[in-house]
């Protein structure tokens, strides 16, 4: 199982926006320098982003991204859904009778993987990027104590 760049980085790039926004448009290149994600990258996820209702754009020198909700309601899956990453723990395709490994019937740890993928879709769909938000201020308040 794997969680790819794309997902990872919109996630990262989201929460930094969430992070950083005064109510004014953040140009993806602040964005960029925080995260140390290539700029040509950030503009595909944020053309996915923005499809999806995500992000609001504003053009202009004051340009930039916008969240389109506010982060309690922005859901990580929801961020992950929209650059099209899926997370997936076994090969197969569950509504196919043929198991991961080409034979008629599923592995003998099928479930396990299958209970696992369940695990972390239901940790991302109860996540909001406040969540995240959240878990830096608390990390800052206890490194400044």
């Amino acid at each position: 199982m794997k969680l790819t760049s794309k997902g990872r980085y919109a996630v990262m790039a989201m929460a930094d926006l969430a992070k950083n926004n005064a109510n004014k448009p953040i140009s993806l290149a602040e964005i960029s320098l925080r995260q140390g994600i290539s700029l040509s990258f950030l503009e595909q996820l944020f053309l996915r982003l923005k499809r999806n209702n995500l992000v609001l754009s504003a053009r202009g020198s004051r340009g930039g991204y916008l969240l389109s909700k506010a982060p309690e309601e922005i859901k990580l899956s929801s961020i992950i859904h929209a650059v099209d990453e899926k997370i997936k723990t076994v090969k197969c395709k569950k509504e196919l009778k043929k198991g991961c490994n080409g034979k008629s019937i599923k592995c003998i740890t099928h479930d396990l993987w299958d209970d696992l993928e369940s695990h972390i879709n239901n940790f991302f769909e109860k996540n909001t990027l406040k969540d995240i938000i959240y878990r830096v201020n608390k990390k800052q308040q206890k490194e400044i104590n």
